[in-house]
């Protein structure tokens, strides 16, 4: 089962409870406009390579299309899709005004030199600019994409206009208009659903042990900001592999051992594991933080936290959900435990918008309350339905979104 068809049956379930017309979920299903580019780039040894990219416009009933873009060498249509559908329910389950979109180009960003990482995200961004705009799809930074990658999408956009659109991407550097907190969000979102969920079991954060598989940007500073809420990092994993340490992990310390050797390990005093054997270790809180598809029904009986906060899109399979509701483990999913990044994108998008700007603190206190709301509002969901918190998080969403689509009507 690709991402793309995973999202379609998290649609229906949430469909069959929302008792939703089959007309309403052929609308749903299928994006409302994609986009596929071919383009060449010359590289820094004089050859050219012709790369594929995308964007892909879900659904914008509830305000502007918003997602990330993507660089990986496994970016395809269908992942864009499903990334884009599940960026629709993400800010509708968030009460933010938006849509959902994503966007993506198929490379390897580690094979390649900045000067040409800036040329390709130029090119693709001449390519895709006639559907992007600070009013219709604002773009943001996503796997193997950073502040920097979105300064070149935003100048690159301002040339093609002839003035200054700082609006036209979220997650830039301060300087050139980003929001103060925006680089810590989406870790921030994880960590304060992990706290709210320990609460639902009458557990502080205190003394918790967290696994994070992913020791990237969202994984290494949910490790940090873990460690400021009182839990216990026992486990991190990068794409080489894992470290195990069940008495605790400095987690400055790794990150100093991964900018010195490339990788978590081998790290002195912690048990090597495999990115496997990570996801099943004993431990309160998982973070899956890396990519889709981790927990499946093959390994989904060997789970031992009490907790699962989906740091990652879409790291938990519709066959794994199952599993773990019946062994009574939760789940807070994606759309939820993850949107920290979007709730901060769309404070930068206002402050650009208004020119007004916020401190540090002011954004963490709004991110916080928003967290802690969408939470409860999913949670008494799951509980009034005795449904998983995913099929709660999309009862929300979607409900939202149709009520969106009926209100305005169907032109002409």
């Amino acid at each position: 089962m690709n991402a793309y068809e995973m999202a379609l049956v998290q649609l229906r379930t949430a469909a069959k409870y929302l008792n939703l017309e089959d007309s309403i979920v052929e609308i749903l299903s299928r994006p409302k406009r994609e986009l596929q580019v071919s383009f060449p780039v010359k590289m820094d040894n004089g050859k050219v390579k012709v790369f594929t990219g995308y964007r892909v416009q879900h659904n914008d009933a509830r305000g502007p299309f918003k997602g990330g873009i993507r660089y990986h060498p496994l970016v395809d249509i269908n992942e864009v899709r499903a990334l884009a559908m599940w960026m629709t329910w993400k800010t509708a389950v968030l009460n933010i005004p938006y849509g959902g979109a994503k966007g993506g180009v198929a490379c390897n960003p580690k094979e390649m030199s900045k000067s040409e990482l800036e040329r390709l995200t130029r090119k693709y961004t001449m390519m895709i600019s006639p559907i992007i705009g600070p009013y219709t799809d604002i773009p943001a930074p996503d796997v193997y994409t950073d502040p920097q990658t979105m300064a070149w999408i935003m100048d690159t956009y301002s040339q093609l206009v002839g003035y200054r659109v700082p609006a036209i991407v979220t997650g830039k550097p301060i300087s050139l208009g980003g929001s103060a907190g925006r680089s810590t969000a989406t870790s921030r979102g994880v960590i304060v659903a992990a706290k709210e969920a320990a609460k639902a079991f009458k557990r502080e954060m205190e003394g918790l042990g967290i696994v994070i598989q992913g020791f990237g940007n969202v994984g290494a500073n949910a490790a940090i900001l873990a460690r400021e809420f009182g839990a216990k990092v026992i486990a991190v994993s990068d794409s080489k592999g894992g470290i195990y340490n069940e008495k605790g992990l400095d987690v400055f310390e790794v990150l100093k051992h991964k900018e010195r050797t490339g990788s978590v390990v081998n790290f002195p005093s912690a048990k090597n594991v495999t990115n496997e054997e990570l996801l099943e270790l004993p431990c309160d809180i998982l973070v899956p933080a890396a990519l889709e598809g981790q927990i499946h029904k093959g390994n989904a009986k060997n789970i031992q936290a009490k907790i699962v906060v989906e740091g990652a899109n879409g790291p938990t399979t519709p066959e794994a959900d199952k599993i773990l509701f019946d062994r009574e483990i939760m789940v807070v999913p994606d759309i939820l435990a993850n949107g920290g990044g979007v709730l901060v994108s769309y404070f930068e998008w206002v402050q650009n918008l208004t020119n007004l700007y916020w401190t540090e603190n002011e954004v963490n206190d709004k991110l916080d309350n928003k967290m802690r709301d969408a939470f409860l509002q999913v949670y008494n969901i799951a509980r009034e339905k005795c449904v998983d918190m995913r099929t709660a998080a999309l009862i929300l969403s979607v409900g939202r979104v149709v009520e969106a689509m009926n209100i305005a009507g169907y032109f002409p």
